[in-house]
């Protein structure tokens, strides 16, 4: 009995002091070891994440607000707007597109007037297209005329390259001036011919100051080696000597003639257009009407034997800055 007084004594001891202990706690508010650690352990990384927020000025509050805005706004224009039923899209407004210009419109007012004088899709006859040329030259000095014929044939191929020489009736209307290279019996006949520089010694003089003074330059055969180290600055300006345009010949006399009388050299460019001046609106009709039979003739007479299909496809003559005018052509 003794006994177990003793150990109920103990446990209503114990009850007591359990009791006790419970009672501070909840009115000291005191938490656990266990509780404490736990607490401790969850708040360190938002104390971390706060230090480092206010320590970075990079990744402050008011950064982080901004980066969060700047990713909000790529993710929305990286996705596809929305479309209306037609197609267009929907947040933005439609562009009112204006109608444009016309050609003829873009010109200046004086060609705008002069133009209304062709009528649009008309094929004319070489006299009359000349006399409408005449008319419609908008501007105040003597203009050229001039010849644009269109042609059916591959300049790639050798014997579709067009080219030729044609002496122009009524002339070009301008004053070319004549160089000759050649030795004293030739250079005498040349001079009396009409050749403006004659002479070996004066021709290269120019040629080594690069002075082309002249327009056309007509050399003998025997005289060609010596122009072959001025190529590079004769060849490109078109002023080289060549036999098939006439310049390089024995008879200096004709040649100096026929360039002085309106000899002209045409070609064909690289999409089979043949352009050349054809004389001045001053000529009058009868003069212009001669020289564009004469060219097209000349070009008429060196259709090459293998093309197969239309030759001439289409010409037009028109005036230095005037209007085009479509010719008929005849078979």
């Amino acid at each position: 009995m003794a006994e177990e007084k003793v150990v109920s004594r103990k446990q209503e001891v114990k009850s007591k002091s359990d009791d006790k202990k419970s009672t501070i706690k909840k009115k000291a508010n005191v938490k656990t070891k266990p509780e404490v650690v736990k607490e401790v352990v969850e708040t360190i990384p938002e104390v971390i994440t706060e230090a480092v927020v206010a320590k970075a000025g990079k990744r402050s509050a008011k950064a982080l607000h901004e980066a969060e805005e700047k990713q909000a706004k790529e993710e929305r224009q990286a996705k596809p707007a929305e479309t209306s039923d037609d197609g267009e899209k929907a947040d933005k407004p439609k562009k009112v597109q204006k109608p444009g210009r016309s050609r003829l419109e873009r010109r200046g007012k004086k060609f705008r007037e002069v133009a209304k004088l062709v009528e649009k899709d008309k094929e004319y006859a070489v006299k009359e297209a000349v006399g409408v040329a005449i008319k419609t030259s908008p501007t105040k000095f003597d203009a050229t005329v001039e010849l644009h014929i269109n042609l059916g044939v591959d300049p790639k191929q050798a014997d579709q390259n067009i080219r030729g020489m044609v002496v122009l009736p009524a002339g070009t209307g301008k004053s070319l001036t004549v160089a000759v290279m050649a030795e004293a019996d030739d250079a005498a006949a040349a001079k009396k011919a009409g050749a403006d520089i004659v002479g070996i010694d004066a021709v290269t003089a120019l040629l080594d100051k690069e002075s082309l003074t002249f327009d056309v330059l007509v050399a003998t055969p025997s005289q060609m080696p010596k122009l072959g180290k001025y190529a590079r600055l004769l060849g490109p300006r078109g002023l080289m000597p060549n036999p098939k345009s006439g310049t390089v010949t024995t008879d200096v006399t004709k040649a100096v003639t026929e360039a002085k009388a309106g000899k002209v050299e045409y070609r064909v460019d690289s999409t089979g257009i043949v352009h050349l001046g054809v004389g001045k609106v001053s000529f009058g009709e009868a003069k212009l009407e001669q020289n564009i039979d004469a060219v097209m003739a000349s070009i008429r007479s060196v259709k090459p034997a293998s093309l197969k299909g239309v030759y001439l496809k289409s010409a037009y003559i028109t005036t230095t800055m005037g209007p085009s005018i479509r010719l008929i052509l005849s078979a």
